[in-house]
C-alpha cells in the first residue's frame, strides 16, 4: 500500500489520453471468450480491474495474445481465441480482486458449466453484497454458495442445467442484469429482466451488435430486456473511452482556472452521460461533438459552477462519478444534494462516508444524513488546502476517492494569484488506482505541461 504526495497543480490544457472504458473492457473480454474462433479488441483498458477478468478466461481456457498498441495509445489490442469447446474447469480459485464488475459477471458466465469454480477476490471485494446476484443464479438453476448463504464472497458455483426466469432486481444494477443475461446465454428458454430505474446497456448492446437475440424495450425509466439462448460469433471491435475516468479530467479542466482541454472518443450510451448532464446543469463549459450515436468528443474550458440537485434517474446515470461530482460541488457556488444515493454504500468503500470525511478534511462544508450528501460550498477553494499545511485523507482503498481528492487538491492553484500558500495532500494507499487507471497521475502532468 503507497502513500501519495498531491500537490497544487497549473491549468490543464490539450489533449487528454483517457484508458479505454472499463466496463466495455471485461464485457468484450467475455464475449471474446464464449465466441468460438478468434477476436480482436483494440483500445482494452489497462486498469487492473480489467487485467484480472482476462487472467480468469485465461484460466478456464481462451488463449489471449497482446499485439502491437501505438505509442499514444492508452489501451491494449488483444487477440482472444476462445469458445466453449475450450472451456475448462479451473484448476485454481479466480481471484478478481477489487473488480466487483469481474466478479458478478464472471458469476453470471460460470453458472453456465457443470463444473466447479471459485470465485475470490480481495477484502473490499469480500464485503461487497453478492446475494443480488446469488438469488436470481439459483433461481435458474446454478448451485452458488458463499459466505453468509452466499450474500458475501467467496463464491463457489456449479453450474449447468440452466432455465431462463422473469426477474426484477430490487436494486439498479448494470452488474446484476449482466449476470443474469451472461447466465441466460446459456439457458432454456427465455431470460428477462425488468429494471424499474434503466442502467447501462453495456451487455444489451454488444448482443445487439454481434446479433444475437435480444429485445430491449425502454418506457419513461424503466427497462426491459429479453434474451433467449444463442452462441456468439468471432468480432473485431474497438474500446471506446471511459467515461467514468473522462469525468476526472472534465471535473478537473472545469474547476482550474485557465484549464482548455479536448478529450476524444468517450462513451456518452445510455445510462453512462450522467456526469456530463450534471456537469452542464452545473453551468460547466463543455461542448459535445457527437462521432456516433454512443460517443463523441468532449471540449472543456474552466467556468463557475453552481449547486445542483442529484436524484433518480441521473444519479442512477452518474453513480460511478459522484466522488468527482462532490469535488465539483466543493468548487461551485451554492449547495448541491445527492439524493437517495444508498447504492454509493456498496461501492469499493462506502462511498458517502469516504466523500464527506475527504471533503471535511479538505475544509469544504459536507453532510451525510440518511442516504443523503449535502455540500455547501463558495466557489472558492476550500479553506484547509490554503494552510500550508500537510493534510491527511484515507482513499478506503477505492480507486475513485484517491482521484477525486487529487483533483481537489490540483485546482488549489486557483489562489496562487493572491499569494496564498497552498497545502500538501497525503492520500493513503494510492495504488488502489490501479485498478482503473494507471498512468493518472502522468496523464494529469502532461495536460499541466502544455
Amino acid at each position: 500500500m503507497t502513500n501519495k504526495i498531491i500537490k497544487s497543480g497549473k491549468p490543464l490544457n490539450g489533449k487528454a489520453v483517457i484508458p479505454g472504458d472499463k466496463s466495455i473492457s471485461h464485457r468484450m473480454l467475455i464475449f471474446a471468450f464464449l465466441a468460438e474462433g478468434s477476436s480482436e479488441i483494440r483500445g482494452l483498458s489497462r486498469g487492473d480491474d480489467v487485467k484480472r477478468t482476462a487472467a480468469a478466461i485465461e484460466n478456464l481456457g481462451a488463449n489471449l495474445e497482446h499485439l502491437l498498441s501505438s505509442q499514444d495509445s492508452n489501451g491494449d489490442n488483444v487477440l482472444i481465441t476462445g469458445g466453449l469447446s475450450r472451456v475448462k474447469e479451473p484448476t485454481y480459485p479466480l481471484d478478481m480482486g477489487n473488480s466487483g464488475t469481474g466478479l458478478r459477471l464472471m458469476a453470471g458466465v460460470l453458472s453456465r458449466f457443470d463444473f466447479l469454480s471459485i470465485l475470490i477476490g480481495d477484502d473490499s471485494i469480500h464485503r461487497r453484497p453478492m446475494g443480488r446476484i446469488v438469488e436470481p443464479l439459483r433461481q435458474m438453476g446454478a448451485r452458488v454458495d458463499g459466505r453468509v448463504d452466499g450474500t458475501l464472497a467467496p463464491l463457489v458455483i456449479r453450474g449447468g442445467g440452466l432455465q431462463g426466469i422473469d426477474y426484477a432486481p430490487q436494486v439498479p444494477s448494470a452488474q446484476v442484469k449482466s449476470s443474469i443475461l451472461l447466465a441466460g446465454m446459456g439457458a432454456k428458454g427465455t431470460t428477462v429482466v425488468r429494471e424499474h430505474t434503466a442502467t447501462r446497456r453495456h451487455t444489451e448492446e454488444m448482443c445487439q451488435l454481434l446479433e444475437l437475440p435480444v429485445e430491449v424495450e425502454s418506457v419513461g425509466q424503466s427497462l426491459k430486456v429479453s434474451l433467449q439462448a444463442c452462441s456468439v460469433p468471432p468480432f473485431n471491435l474497438d474500446v471506446p473511452r471511459d467515461p467514468s475516468q473522462a469525468a476526472f479530467v472534465a471535473v478537473a479542466a472545469s474547476i482550474i482556472e485557465g484549464s482548455e482541454v479536448e478529450i476524444e472518443n468517450v462513451y456518452l450510451g445510455p445510462g453512462r452521460d450522467g456526469f456530463l448532464r450534471v456537469l452542464l446543469d452545473m453551468g460547466a463549459n463543455i461542448e459535445v461533438h457527437k462521432r456516433t450515436d454512443n460517443t463523441a468528443d468532449l471540449s472543456v474550458k474552466s467556468a463557475n459552477l453552481q449547486g445542483t440537485v442529484v436524484t433518480g434517474q441521473l444519479l442512477a446515470d452518474s453513480i460511478d462519478e459522484v466522488p468527482v461530482l462532490a469535488v465539483a460541488a466543493a468548487y461551485a457556488t451554492g449547495e448541491t444534494k445527492f439524493l437517495d444515493a444508498g447504492e454509493l454504500r456498496a461501492k469499493e468503500s462506502d462511498r458517502l462516508v469516504a466523500i464527506e470525511e475527504g471533503l471535511l478534511r479538505l475544509g469544504v462544508a459536507a453532510k451525510i444524513e440518511g442516504d443523503n450528501l449535502f455540500i455547501e460550498a463558495t466557489g472558492r477553494v476550500p479553506g484547509n488546502l490554503l494552510t500550508g499545511e500537510k493534510i491527511m485523507c484515507r482513499s478506503f482503498h477505492d480507486h475513485r476517492i484517491a482521484m477525486a481528492l487529487s483533483v481537489a487538491t490540483m485546482a488549489a492553484c486557483n489562489e496562487s494569484a493572491s499569494n496564498q500558500v497552498t497545502s500538501e495532500l497525503e492520500i493513503d494507499d494510492f495504488d488502489a488506482v490501479d485498478t482503473s487507471w494507471p498512468g493518472f497521475i502522468e496523464a494529469f502532468a502532461t495536460l499541466q505541461q502544455n
